[in-house]
């Protein structure tokens, strides 16, 4: 998942002293680990009965010294393991360990879709493979409890109204003046925290070489391309340790295994370009350092540690009651983030963006139709943001022309080329929604747009809105990221500074194994496939589509992305 760095975030010029040392990733070994320096939970789910096992493991791998005071959890990392449960309970067992870092904006419970069905394909073809979706590091910040409740009302007291659940009570959102550590979490300590969790839980380098695919979505097929390049131990000459050596082959969901941004170019909000404008290296570590500049990625409204919790707790809602009638817009307060985010989201055209009127909370909907408004392609405007989950039902459509008009050159790959469709009554009849596989059915009212053209077919519609729900709901490692770190994308943007260049110790590692590159056929590459990329391309997807389609398709087969990783995994080439 990918976004813009936020115009609210001033630039200030003066004399900016360089405080990060050069050198390859040469910072400190963890501690030793011990029995109390890991820990592994069970994961109960709702979803149907799978043959999957699920659990989350932390493991204490403690930050340099210099990156200063931070919670205590944040020395520790995460990550969902997934795997057969009639497969070897130790991962050194398994037949292939699939090892994905997340996107921007994104969290490990948006592998669970991919993960599953991709352990669960390998089983039934006689293989058992784990699939380890990692959380970054400053996802340690993120205070789940009022989500862990399972409740959505309870969640909304919890953040909301000072509602104490379990005895704790929610101590707000975490201010930039919290987070000078994150100054120094960028491309270098995320590649080696990858590095440091496979030396702690695969301490045998062989195994890891021969039975470990590396990856990721997004943006983490570009840290993925770091890792592929990097030196762990400060010396070049001696291999064992480089990134490519760590890995049977690597794997790219809507993404490529680069050390460069410029293939998901042009597919988000670029306001903040730092090579043109002049900004280098060390002008944009100090700021970071100051606190000038915003350590989180974040906006002021839509895009922000609030919003994305707020996900969550629509997720709740359709686990728990889907066909029930949401009372979530009402129930929540009125701030600037909410009701901006809100009419953004909401709004069928300029006027009523600007009015405020009709609201969200003037029509009925159910609570799958609250989660579909903010997820679907077909509604959500922000294209990275995009599944592909169905459509609204029960009543009337209208064409939602803002912040783009259907059909109109506005559309475009920041905003995706789907026509957007919004409910026509306020106060009207309680719109439900149509999951993907009841698109086109007998039942169907084929809605469509003004200028005739279809909202949508089955072809276009690829994941289960209720199993989606389940990834953003109950996950204990959340779906999305509340606190993605400035650092790692100005490392990227700055990739040709003499303090990132030189991580590529090993240019050669991105091509050095086999590589499985899998694109969403309506998302963010669409189009632009760079060139001798020989991906898969999976059909209708969209770009969150590729983590969390249905294992069986409109069309009667299995997934496309979780059978090419089951496939490449079988035997990499």
């Amino acid at each position: 998942m990918k976004t813009s760095r936020s115009r609210g975030s001033s630039w200030r010029g003066g004399a900016l002293a360089v405080l990060l040392t050069a050198g390859a990733l040469t910072v400190a070994a963890p501690q030793a680990q011990g029995e109390s320096a890991r820990t592994e939970t069970p994961v109960a789910s709702t979803h149907p009965a799978d043959g999957v096992v699920e659990s989350v493991v932390r493991v204490k791998v403690p930050l340099p010294q210099s990156f200063g005071a931070r919670p205590a959890a944040c020395d520790w990392l995460s990550y969902l393991r997934y795997r057969s449960a009639d497969g070897p309970r130790a991962s050194a067992d398994a037949d292939r360990i699939l090892v994905a870092q997340p996107g921007i904006l994104e969290g490990a419970g948006a592998f669970d879709s991919v993960a599953r069905d991709t352990v669960a394909q390998a089983a039934a073809q006689g293989r058992h493979f784990e699939f380890w979706a990692l959380d970054r590091r400053s996802n340690c910040l993120e205070d789940p409890t009022g989500i862990a409740s399972g409740d959505q009302h309870t969640a909304v007291d919890y953040y909301y109204r000072g509602r104490a659940v379990d005895g704790r009570t929610f101590a707000g959102f975490v201010g930039n003046d919290q987070l000078g550590w994150m100054a120094r979490l960028g491309i270098e300590q995320t590649v080696r925290d990858e590095y440091d969790l496979l030396v702690a839980e695969l301490p045998d380098r062989g195994m890891r070489k021969s039975k470990v695919l590396c990856g990721g979505h997004s943006l983490g097929g570009v840290i993925t391309g770091y890792f592929a390049a990097a030196d762990f131990d400060g010396n070049p000459a001696t291999m064992a340790d480089a990134g490519q050596n760590q890995c049977a082959g690597y794997f790219a969901l809507d993404t490529t295994i680069s050390t460069s941004l410029a293939d998901l170019s042009g597919s988000i909000p670029d306001d903040t370009n730092l090579p043109d404008i002049g900004l280098g290296y060390a002008v944009v570590q100090a700021g970071l350092d100051s606190g000038v500049l915003s350590r989180s990625l974040s906006a002021p409204v839509l895009l922000n540690p609030e919003t994305m919790t707020l996900l969550a707790i629509a997720g709740l809602g359709a686990v728990r009651d889907p066909d029930g009638e949401s009372d979530l817009p009402a129930s929540l307060p009125s701030n600037v983030n909410i009701e901006a985010t809100n009419r953004f989201l909401f709004s069928k055209d300029t006027a009523t963006f600007l009015t405020g009127s009709p609201a969200v909370k003037d029509f009925r909907l159910t609570n799958d139709a609250v989660l579909g408004a903010l997820m679907d392609d077909n509604s959500e405007p922000l294209a990275f943001l995009q599944s592909s989950v169905g459509l609204f039902d029960g009543g009337p459509l209208t064409d939602k022309n803002f912040p783009a008009a259907n059909g109109s050159s506005g559309q475009s790959q920041l905003f995706g080329v789907e026509y957007k469709a919004i409910p026509a009554q306020p106060h009207g009849p309680l719109y439900t929604w149509r999951n993907y596989d009841r698109v086109g059915a007998a039942d169907d009212p084929g809605y469509r747009s003004a200028d005739g053209t279809p909202f949508t077919n089955a072809s276009k519609e690829v994941t289960d809105i209720h199993e989606l729900a389940r990834s953003m709901g109950e996950q204990p490692l959340d779906f999305t990221e509340q606190y993605f770190p400035t650092k790692l994308v100005t490392d990227i943007e700055l990739a040709t500074s003499p303090q990132v260049r030189q991580l590529v110790v090993h240019p050669g590692g991105l091509t050095a194994n086999p590589t499985l590159t899998v694109l969403a056929g309506d998302g963010l590459l669409a189009g632009r496939i760079p060139a001798g990329l020989h991906p898969v391309i999976a059909p209708g997807y969209q770009h969150l589509d590729v983590l969390t389609a249905a294992p069986v398709q409109n069309n009667g087969r299995p997934e496309v992305v979780s059978s090419s990783l089951a496939g490449f995994g079988a035997s990499p080439e």
